[in-house]
């Protein structure tokens, strides 16, 4: 594992990477509340089985230094990581995009779909009706109207606890998850303002639900190679969620996990294994 730096419009974006870079491309992108830390296990997975694997710590999250006036919205996070991948000179890749890596994830596809190769979806929602009564109550509170009130409901998920609840809910065994994954977490959440942008980005999530019409017509049309991996037991999205991709990707293949949020912990070796045989057979091998 390498672990680097690159200025992209004045962001000093901190990255993972792992593998040849002559290898087959794949970018993993994460989500709330976590970073680049999510993939710590899976990327050097994924490097031994071939692949030339990155992901980024998003500007608000992990190492990446951003400056004072930066606007965090999934519009400004996803032009800042489109400048990383060209950068990097990943403009040819598999995506692999968990919670906050879809709305980020789509929009760049969305501008420049010559850049996908295939897709691995991980508990990435892109249908309006299939969120818990939990994540329900928290984003129509926040975004009918952001008051302390509304904000007070969402601070328990930016604390230890209520990170931890997110990594343990739905595992079947969670004693394979580790505790590094909730302490990393709070501690870069103890950064000042940290907990700001984070109830700045639940708010923003409201930008997300209006795009996902144009990200099932992409799917439609470009019926791009897809993988699922769901968590069933995810405390945000329901297992309907995953299913739900079938409507429009009825060649993709899914695995239902025994997991949740971050179904990686407890699946590491599956989801690669899958990954590598899919990637060998149905994208590389058609």
């Amino acid at each position: 594992m390498k672990f680097k730096t690159v200025a992209v419009d004045g962001v000093e974006l901190f990255y993972r990477e792992a593998g040849d870079p002559g290898n087959p491309k794949v970018v993993l992108l994460g989500g709330f509340p976590s970073s680049s830390h999510q993939w710590r296990n899976l990327m050097p997975a994924l490097a031994e089985r071939g692949f030339h694997v990155v992901s980024p710590d998003y500007p608000g999250f992990g190492y990446t230094v951003y400056p004072d006036d930066f606007t965090f919205t999934f519009d400004r996070i996803s032009e800042i990581i489109e400048g990383w991948l060209v950068e990097l000179e990943f403009t040819h890749f598999g995506l692999y995009h968990q919670d906050y890596g879809g709305p980020i994830g789509n929009r760049i596809v969305g501008r420049h779909p010559e850049w996908l190769e295939w897709q691995t979806v991980q508990n990435s929602n892109a249908y309006e009706e299939w969120f818990t009564a939990t994540w329900d109550g928290i984003r129509f509170k926040l975004w009918k109207e952001r008051t302390k009130e509304t904000e007070d409901a969402l601070r328990p998920f930016l604390e230890t606890e209520g990170i931890k609840s997110i990594y343990l809910a739905g595992h079947a065994n969670p004693e394979l998850i580790s505790p590094d994954n909730w302490l990393v977490d709070n501690g870069f959440l103890e950064m000042p303002g940290r907990r700001e942008i984070q109830l700045d980005l639940l708010e923003d999530y409201k930008t997300n639900p209006p795009l996902y019409a144009s990200w099932r017509q992409f799917m439609r049309e470009r019926q791009p190679k897809t993988i699922i991996f769901w968590g069933q037991g995810d405390v945000f999205f329901t297992p309907e969620g995953g299913d739900a991709y079938l409507r429009d990707l009825p060649d993709a293949e899914i695995h239902r996990l025994d997991a949740g949020h971050f179904a990686v912990e407890g699946h590491v070796a599956k989801i690669a294994d899958d990954m590598t045989r899919f990637y060998a057979t149905r994208v590389a091998g058609s």
